[in-house]
Parts: C-alpha cells; structure tokens; sequence
C-alpha cells in the first residue's frame, strides 16, 4: 500500500513539474473594454454649490451607461439615446420614470453628440434646476473625455474641418 502511495506522490511531483501556467490578459483591462471585449466601471462623487452629486459610468464597449444622483442614491428617469442618421442628430427616449423631462434628455442627447457612442443616462436631477444640471453634465463630460471616451471640443473641430476638406 505504501508502495502504491509512493508512486502516486512521484506521479504528481512528475506532473507538477511538467505543468506550464499561462497567463491570460485580463478581460477589464483598458484595451478590452476599447475594443468592447470588457466593461469598465468608475464611480465618483462631486460636491457642486453645496450639492453632493454621485456619478457613475460604466462602459460596454459601443455604449455606455451614466447615473447622476442628487444627494441620494435614487435610480430616477432612465433614457436612452442613440444618434440618427443621415443628419447626425440623437434621438432620446424615456425608457424608466414617467413623462420625459427636459434635464435628461438634453444631457443624453449632448453626451451622444460628444462621444458618439449610445447612451443610457439615469438621472434624478430635480427640474427646474438648470445651474446643477449644467454643473453635473461638465463633470460627467469632463471624467468621459479624462477616460477617452469623448474628445475635448477643439479636437471634434478639427476633425470636422478635416472631413469636410476631405469630403
């Protein structure tokens, strides 16, 4: 019985020496989530005027989802918006929370104008608040365009300009 144990014991020593590890990339790894192989998460939390705003993006390769929350950690209006052709304009739909209110849906519309990805933006931004709604779509624009997302105005200008001169 010892004997057969023996075996068994240099049999598996033989084996854990023979054994090749690989390693395989990381599938949230930045290129990944680029290419739309990954998803990528950042959360982060801005105080505006006295206003505690909770921010959260998540990118799924062609699209990506944004929250907004105002001091809570309400869902609020869910919309969706995606751009159109052949004029390149974006068309937004509520999809979650009630009638359509003008804060969602602007900010939507100009983040797949900025990024040129579909965008499903949650909100719970109070109405009638244009100051704080202004200052929560400069953060989420400033932390897309820090995460490559989006490219800063004077870049789409020049890309603009380009195609048209191209075209």
């Amino acid at each position: 019985m010892a004997r057969k144990e023996n075996s068994n014991s240099e049999a598996l020593k033989t084996a854990m020496e023979n054994l090749n590890v690989q390693q395989q990339p990381s599938s949230s790894s930045r290129n990944d989530a680029a290419s739309g192989n990954g998803v990528e998460v950042t959360c982060f939390t801005e105080v505006v005027d006295d206003v505690t705003l909770h921010l959260q993006i998540i990118h799924l390769g062609k699209q990506i989802y944004a929250w907004i929350g105002c001091n809570s950690s309400k869902l609020g209006h869910l919309y969706a918006a995606a751009s159109t052709r052949p004029n390149n304009t974006a068309s937004v739909t509520c999809v979650l929370g009630g009638n359509s209110d003008n804060t969602g849906t602007g900010i939507a519309r100009r983040l797949v104008l900025k990024t040129g990805l579909n965008i499903m933006l949650a909100s719970n931004i109070p109405k009638n608040s244009p100051l704080l709604e202004a200052n929560a779509e400069k953060k989420l624009v400033e932390k897309l365009i820090h995460l490559g997302y989006a490219t800063p105005k004077i870049q789409r200008n020049i890309l603009i300009v380009l195609c048209d001169i191209i075209a």
